[in-house]
């Protein structure tokens, strides 16, 4: 006798031995040539609830709806010769020599002739297992899991949290942490951290859909819903430290997760990877806050040396591409795509294949400092290599060091333009003030041929990105975005010609650098001069190798 939906399981200690069921359990160890029947009829064997399904008039001789089966196989992750098994009559049985002998080990209170959907082995302790009942057939909507931690001989009732018409189909453990546990529902997902002795739910966005299966796979909790798809809940690190952390503290930074190092698309539009909702890019940072703190919070991140990588603050940024950190009280999950920070941009700038690609981290260990209220909490992250791809570190490091030194050009460039521009809006405004000294007026259109010369090299300015196009990649903010662009594209050791156009890119970089400061000693300063001869206000040259200063009252800046 068979059903629509027979079990099959395989042995968590030689994947070669694949078990499934009828009324017997049967087994394989070659791939399914020949079987081997292990166990007796495990089911009631009540011939009167065995016979086609329907009516007269809408009889099924299909068989595929017996009833009296085997309708679930839990072999044991821990004793290779212990096997669990669940009928759709309302019995458990096991055996724990691997078939020879079983035993009805059905817990008292199960109610009769209801269906055994799952049974889960413990990882932990080879006498431990959890059954999940399905009444609903019988007009019972209660729930039912049962936890027996001596091989059957006792048993407890473990349901307080979930209510009718909560019935369960399936009870999973953390293989990680002893005494998590996930139900899968009628109308959700439990969670309990006490080993079942208490439930709450563990909703979230996941629509109010029949659970019926879960597993626990690669740090992340995957669910199975009848008729609204699968869903996975991201690194489920944090339920696993949550019944051992004393979140009796003003914050708490969760131990994260490994991070993979991933590279995804820069092209806009169209769909990449899998369908749905892909999981975040990079690495996941969860924590806790008591209560809102009085000043803003920041996330700190340093490399192995205590470099400054990346920096966050829950303050607000008027930079759309550097996220905020959420500072309410409770939960909450931040995600750094590994990226170092972008250079400062250039409002209004035009890029013509796209603008920079801020280069990715090294695989290795990094530093995770919160600081809330005056108190620094830390963690260690560590970020690995996508295991897809093959290079080695040393390629790879060539690759971030060019990565980098673009980044320092992209930098110095951005810097210098917005120096030029708002150098410029000053330089118009002493016109004006000057407008009837001829002198005055030659030197500042003087000036403001000498800011041409400089911001001509360094960025694109015209307003259409559709006439840039027809122009790329035409100044050196575009041509250097370009390189670092084309670079970012795979984990390779840079070609002969990428090192080429960098020095080219280099070179002229610092020709306009070395032009820039040509500017502010002398033509800013010739016209100082002129405006302090004037009794006017004064345009205050920067030298380069001084700290940026504020301009003194009266006076209008060279940045």
């Amino acid at each position: 006798r068979f059903t629509w939906t027979a079990p099959v399981a395989f042995s968590p200690q030689d994947p070669q031995v694949l078990y499934t069921a009828s009324q017997v359990l049967m087994k394989t160890t070659n791939g399914g040539t020949s079987w081997k029947q292990i166990s007796p009829d495990l089911t009631r064997d009540d011939e009167s609830k065995q016979g086609p399904s329907g009516g007269p008039i809408t009889r099924d001789n299909s068989s595929a709806e017996y009833y009296d089966l085997i309708f679930s196989i839990a072999p044991s992750p821990i004793s290779e010769d212990a096997i669990w098994i669940g009928t759709d009559d309302g019995l458990v049985q096991l055996t724990r020599d691997g078939g020879d002998t079983w035993q009805n080990v059905t817990p008292p209170g199960l109610p009769e002739w209801a269906k055994v959907s799952q049974i889960e082995a413990s990882h932990f302790d080879a006498g431990t297992a959890y059954v999940a009942v399905d009444a609903h057939k019988l007009n019972d909507y209660q729930p039912y899991i049962f936890r027996t931690r001596d091989y059957g001989r006792s048993w407890m009732k473990i349901t307080t949290g979930i209510a009718a018409p909560a019935y369960v189909h399936v009870v999973r453990e953390d293989p990680n942490r002893e005494g998590l546990l996930f139900a899968g529902t009628e109308t959700g997902i439990y969670v309990s951290f006490d080993d079942g002795h208490q439930w709450q739910p563990l909703q979230l966005n996941l629509p109010s859909a029949p659970v019926h299966d879960l597993i626990v796979h690669a740090g992340d909790l995957v669910v199975a819903t009848h008729g609204r798809g699968f869903w996975v809940l991201d690194d489920i690190s944090p339920l696993e430290q949550v019944a051992t952390a004393n979140l009796d503290v003003p914050a708490f930074l969760f131990a994260p997760a490994p991070a993979y190092r991933v590279r995804t698309s820069h092209w806009i539009g169209g769909r990449h990877g899998p369908a749905g909702e892909n999981p975040p890019t990079g690495a996941i940072v969860d924590y806790y806050l008591a209560e809102s703190p009085d000043q803003p919070i920041t996330l700190t991140i340093r490399d192995d040396e205590g470099r400054l990588v990346r920096e966050f603050s829950s303050a607000i940024r008027l930079d759309r591409y550097v996220p905020s950190l959420p500072a309410g009280a409770g939960m909450h999950r931040f995600v750094w795509d590994l990226h170092y920070a972008l250079p400062e941009p250039i409002p209004g700038a035009v890029y013509d294949m796209g603008g920079p690609v801020a280069p990715l981290v090294l695989p290795g260990s990094y530093m995770l400092e919160l600081k809330v209220d005056g108190r620094t909490y830390t963690r260690t992250l560590t970020v690995k290599l996508d295991p897809r791809v093959d290079v080695s570190m040393n390629d790879l490091r060539k690759h971030f060091d060019l990565m980098m030194k673009l980044q320092h050009d992209l930098a110095a460039n951005h810097r210098v333009v917005n120096q030029v521009r708002a150098l410029r809006a000053r330089v118009q405004a002493v016109r004006r003030q000057l407008a009837a000294d001829p002198q005055a007026a030659s030197v500042t259109w003087q000036l403001d041929a000498a800011l041409d010369d400089v911001g001509g090299v360094l960025w694109q300015r015209h307003a259409k990105a559709a006439l840039a196009m027809l122009n790329y990649p035409a100044r050196l903010n575009s041509k250097l975005a370009y390189l670092q662009r084309t670079l970012s594209r795979a984990d390779a050791a840079p070609t002969k010609q990428a090192y080429a156009v960098y020095r080219q890119l280099h070179k002229t970089l610092e020709t306009v650098l070395h032009r820039w400061r040509d500017v502010q000693q002398h033509e800013v300063v010739a016209l100082n001069r002129l405006i302090r001869e004037a009794d006017k206000a004064v345009l205050v040259a920067k030298q380069p190798e001084q700290r940026t200063r504020q301009p003194v009252s009266g006076q209008i800046g060279a940045e």
